[in-house]
């Protein structure tokens, strides 16, 4: 399992660019017409089994601490269901194949 250290100043940078981006609402949230701070910045692709994702904008999303955490585990990195499904849609919508094994892998 790869990771990458977020404590560099690329990944500062680029979280505050997100967050910007998102204006601080949690985009989850938001999708249900909820208007929610986001504090975190999320990889939907998880950098410790995809850390050649770890930096690309599309790959990143402003949450809330209480969405964050139901997307996945804490101490695992495993996806949920519900934070597979983004994976699975953000895939979808950028026409990228996910493996048959996936989801046994990442949840």
């Amino acid at each position: 399992m790869a990771t990458h250290d977020l404590n560099v100043n690329r990944w500062k940078k680029l979280r505050a660019y997100i967050l910007t981006r998102d204006k601080y609402l949690d985009q989850i949230a938001l999708r249900y017409g909820k208007r929610i701070e986001a504090t975190t910045v999320h990889h939907i692709f998880p950098r410790e089994f995809f850390p050649e994702y770890t930096y690309c904008e599309w790959n990143l999303i402003s949450l809330s601490a209480k969405t964050h955490n139901r997307l996945h585990d804490r101490e695992s990195h495993k996806l949920t269901d519900e934070g597979f499904e983004l994976l699975r849609r953000t895939a979808k919508k950028r026409g990228m194949k996910l493996s048959p094994g996936l989801k046994a892998i990442l949840t």
